[in-house]
């Protein structure tokens, strides 16, 4: 079931979103299953909003993502941008969409081609979509490092000479350069140092408000989530579990799964304490979900019901959407004691 927004206009419509990788065995290659890495998620961003994508590892948060923009052409589902089905469309039907959809890879080491100047790296976005000619190029080029907390004069450089932290910046410096509307920031934080997080997280809040741009922030710290999103999705095993407001969701999770994720978060107070709900057993295979509700195998909550009947994603409060049989009852992770 989709999930939208209060908005009737949203700058990207997501409707049942699969995404199935083969499992191929034998000397013919024959196909014996199929990995279900996105098995029908459905969202809507408004423009101008920030909508957080959590979960953990292997959830189908990167995959959501790259589907999103073409990068991985997705089994099945529709994805609107702007109100144009891009699903299907040829590569040189994309193309013009390109520069409208931009991302911020994950690793700023293997996302940068090392044989390339940062200048020519830039520069080379700018000029593929025909945005400036000749000295206009480089005033550009200029603009965008100096957007970004860097100095104009590193344009002559190379990757290497640059640290993590730096590195991530070029990238977002790269998908700034074609003046995009939608940013997929997949996981861009989670390669640095701690002390580097934040300042790059809060650049990114910074850009989005000072250009009006409309991110999908995927990462699994949800401390970070909380500090950059507008909206939050918590995906768990290629679905959605909980989708609402990000000051609702953390204050009234509705699903058992987003309360544990919640209990996990440290507390910034040697003296206080979370109860911490550890999760039972591991995360099931992609390739065999569960039936029923796929977090029944390690719910606290699990009825009988959970185990043979999909819950729907239901909004079980105004913009507040949930997929648990019994989202009414869901209470909120105990706050910390002394």
């Amino acid at each position: 079931m989709s999930a939208p927004s209060a908005n009737t206009t949203p700058i990207l419509e997501v409707r049942d979103l699969k995404k199935y990788f083969p499992i191929k065995k034998g000397l013919f290659s024959r196909t014996v299953g199929q990995v279900k890495a996105l098995d029908g998620i459905s969202f809507d961003v408004q423009a101008g909003e920030v909508l957080g994508l959590v979960g953990e590892s292997g959830c189908g948060k990167t995959t959501a993502g790259r589907c999103i923009l073409q990068l991985m052409q997705p089994t099945s589902g529709s994805v609107k941008f702007e109100g144009q089905e891009i699903v299907g469309l040829s590569r040189s039907e994309l193309r013009p969409l390109r520069r409208h959809m931009q991302i911020v890879f994950q690793d700023p080491y293997s996302s940068l081609n090392p044989r390339l100047t940062i200048g020519s790296i830039l520069r080379e976005a700018i000029t593929t979509h025909n945005l400036a000619r000749g000295a206009a190029v480089n005033d550009r080029v200029a603009e965008l490092l100096t957007l970004v907390g860097l100095s104009p004069t590193h344009q002559a450089r190379y990757p290497h000479e640059f640290s993590g932290g730096q590195r991530q910046r070029i990238g977002i410096a790269r998908a700034l350069a074609v003046n995009p509307r939608l940013i997929v920031a997949d996981e861009p934080v989670s390669a640095l140092d701690v002390s580097i997080q934040a300042q790059v997280v809060n650049l990114l809040r910074d850009l989005q408000r000072q250009m009006h741009l409309t991110y999908i922030f995927v990462a699994h710290d949800l401390s970070v989530v909380k500090h950059i999103s507008d909206r939050v999705a918590v995906m768990y095993l290629g679905t959605i579990a909980e989708l609402a407001g990000s000051a609702e969701l953390y204050a009234n999770p509705r699903h058992p799964y987003t309360v544990s994720l919640l209990s996990a978060i440290p507390i910034p107070d040697p003296d206080r304490r979370r109860h911490r709900i550890v999760l039972r057993g591991d995360v099931p295979s992609p390739a065999n979900p569960p039936s029923g509700c796929r977090f029944h195998t390690r719910c606290y909550m699990a009825q009988p019901v959970c185990a043979h009947e999909v819950p729907l994603l239901r909004e079980v409060a105004p913009g507040h959407w949930s997929a648990c049989h019994f989202a009414e009852q869901v209470a909120a992770p105990a706050p910390g004691q002394s």
